[in-house]
């Protein structure tokens, strides 16, 4: 059965004509789009672009904010045959831009006002973009650029001499195996790959999606991540289509941190029912709902704090559970919820639900803090080449620590490095077989060999099944390490731990190749270690301080170790016997970190090799030794 995005969006505005689609502030207030009114849009612009000579299989190209213009515009693409290839506006440098837009093989590129300069530094190094459509209205236009207006125009002109019918005839030939998007990953390994994704891949997701919670025409969303994300397309704003419900963007600023500011407000204003969130968001709301409290005194701190202990054990680490004696504390849970917890609720709109985690794990303590204030935050995982939704933990079944159970259908194995399925229990790589699975890499056939194997996706991720029918990540199989036993272990739950766990470490990443001992760059927290020195009489500023520093890290990574109060969470033999400090952290921007706040650990070990080296020498594996007291001046 032919089950396109098209067809998806047509049979969405014939049964929720009148519905709000789209909420957008663009002045004081956030203004409604209908399903109708979208469609015309859509129309307009689609007949805007076969009038600009786009065809059917031609790639475009969208870089913009989140607004209704990015949705709009997508939309319009698909009714004119075309794929859109997605770029997230985090892309700063002119070389990751030039890649996706001359390996993408775009010919169109859409691009809001404020992202136009980024196009307008490369172009003349694009001979093959015929058009550059931009959003917003400037003073004067360069050669190739249009206006949006200007396809608007043209496509109403289009819709005037031809007739409905022969409009709809690209729209009507896609079939479910058509491409609709390239997006390129920022992979954590190697260079991006641009991940296909079909028309059907989408609609089966949104499908699956739609197993794991039930929402229906009257729910709201506000979607904070950028809509390039493959978890913001099909959890965002196409399962909100398919079910008739409200999808709105985040107010867009004059620049992007203005805009991150306009999120709590925007919360507020659009009172979502449930947010897609990362770790990173997580953590800043939690920092802001910490601050408020501490806010208003002493009193309310003890109150908040006692009533989020009462609230974490009343619901304890999963509903799957019995409650117990622990039943005999609903009143007090009841009556800290009046009194505390629907203040902070009240902050997020009042009617928010969830919150939906992807893209890197959620620690533990994180998603009880969640669970203690009222709105759970569930953990998710999903990858751009499964569409992305692969499992989720939801208000009908959760336990904190798994990533949930499966989407509907889908046929999911636990492998061994040989490709052998384990039995449940065992850790291996997760291997998925499903209509959400990408149609192939974009001209990468090797790398889609290496993936895609007899229909099936190896994920590239370390994980196991339980008799519960909950799925664990515990992260990248193809990042585990090897000691000098041939041993292999994860290190992403010991990095993550340490972050959460260690208050003098900002980023940390393990490392070991087959070596006696494993070790680690670290990323200190230098207002916390200035901090910390300032009580004690001492600073950064000299040597001895310095040292100084190097002992409270030590101590807060020998807080894992025999003797230490985490001592039980981790082998000894997996944890850093030494460490190097570094001076800078990982960022976007020198690519160590990618646009899911992940580490590119391919391109650390690569700037580090010299410093991992050294720590395998008797002067490296020494705490105080010259380069980590030069890392911290």
């Amino acid at each position: 059965m032919k089950k396109t995005i098209i067809d998806l969006f047509e049979a969405s505005v014939k049964r929720y004509p009148n519905n709000t689609f789209l909420l957008e502030k663009t002045s004081k207030v956030f203004e409604p789009t209908t399903y109708t009114q979208v469609k015309e849009q859509v129309y307009r612009l689609g007949a805007g672009l076969q009038a600009l000579g786009v065809k059917k299989g031609d790639c475009m190209a969208l870089l913009s904010e989140g607004r209704n213009m990015w949705v709009i515009g997508e939309l319009a693409m698909f009714y004119a045959g075309a794929v859109n290839v997605p770029l997230s506006i985090k892309l700063e440098e002119r070389n990751d831009l030039m890649f996706r837009l001359t390996h993408g093989d775009v010919k169109y590129v859409m691009v809001s006002g404020t992202q136009l300069k980024k196009v307008r530094a490369i172009k003349d190094e694009l001979p093959e973009v015929k058009y550059i459509i931009v959003f917003d209205k400037q003073d004067s236009y360069e050669e190739r650029e249009i206006a949006l207006e200007d396809v608007f125009k043209m496509g109403d002109e289009f819709l005037a001499s031809h007739s409905m019918e022969e409009f709809l005839s690209v729209a009507n030939s896609i079939q479910n195996d058509d491409y609709a998007t390239i997006t390129y990953t920022s992979g954590t390994t190697a260079d991006p790959k641009g991940v296909v994704l079909t028309h059907r891949n989408y609609t089966a997701n949104v499908e699956q999606s739609l197993t794991l919670v039930d929402i229906d025409e009257t729910w709201r969303t506000l979607i904070i991540l950028p809509l390039d994300h493959c978890f913001a397309h099909v959890v965002g704003f196409y399962i909100m289509m398919a079910q008739g419900a409200t999808a709105a963007t985040v107010q867009v600023g004059r620049t992007p941190l203005e805009t991150l500011k306009n999120i709590p407000k925007n919360i507020k204003e659009v009172r979502p029912h449930f947010i897609l969130s990362v770790p990173a968001l997580a953590k800043t709301f939690k920092k802001n709902i910490e601050q408020a409290i501490r806010a208003k005194g002493k009193t309310t701190e003890r109150l908040f704090n006692f009533g989020l202990k009462v609230k974490q054990t009343y619901y304890g680490d999963s509903n799957l559970d019995s409650k117990g004696l622990r039943i005999f504390l609903k009143p007090l849970v009841a009556l800290f919820d009046k009194l505390i917890f629907s203040k902070v609720r009240d902050n997020f709109g009042g009617e928010l639900r969830f919150f939906i985690g992807g893209g890197a794990l959620l620690d533990k303590d994180l998603q009880k803090f969640y669970v203690g204030v009222g709105m759970p935050m569930y953990q998710g995982y999903g990858l751009s080449e499964a569409t992305p939704v692969i499992s989720s933990n939801g208000p009908e079944k959760y336990r904190f620590g798994s990533s949930g159970k499966l989407v509907k259908p889908i046929d999911l194995k636990i492998c061994d490095d040989n490709g052998k399925e384990l039995p449940l229990g065992q850790m291996g790589e997760i291997v998925i077989k499903g209509e959400n699975v990408m149609a192939g890499y974009w001209k990468n056939p090797e790398s889609t060999a290496d993936t895609i194997k007899d229909g099936y996706l190896y994920t590239g991720d370390l994980g196991y099944m339980t008799e519960e029918g909950l799925l664990y990540v515990k992260g990248r199989f193809k990042s585990l390490l090897i000691s000098s036993d041939g041993e292999k272990y994860s290190p992403e739950g010991i990095e993550e731990a340490m972050v959460q766990l260690a208050p003098s470490i900002d980023q940390v990443m393990l490392y070991n190749n087959q070596s006696t001992y494993t070790t680690a760059v670290i990323v200190p927290n230098k207002d916390y270690l200035k901090r910390t020195l300032a009580e004690k009489g001492l600073s950064l500023d000299n040597e001895e301080g310095r040292k100084e520093a190097l002992k409270l890290i030590e101590a807060d990574v020998n807080m894992f170790k025999k003797g230490g109060v985490h001592e039980t969470m981790f082998p000894d033999r997996w944890l850093p016997t030494c460490f190097a400090v570094l001076a800078e952290p990982f960022t976007e921007q020198n690519q160590m970190i990618n646009s899911t706040m992940k580490m590119v650990r391919g391109k650390i070990e690569k700037a580090y090799a010299d410093r991992i080296e050294y720590m395998y020498t008797p002067e490296g594996k020494q705490l105080l030794n010259p380069r980590n007291i030069e890392a911290l001046a």
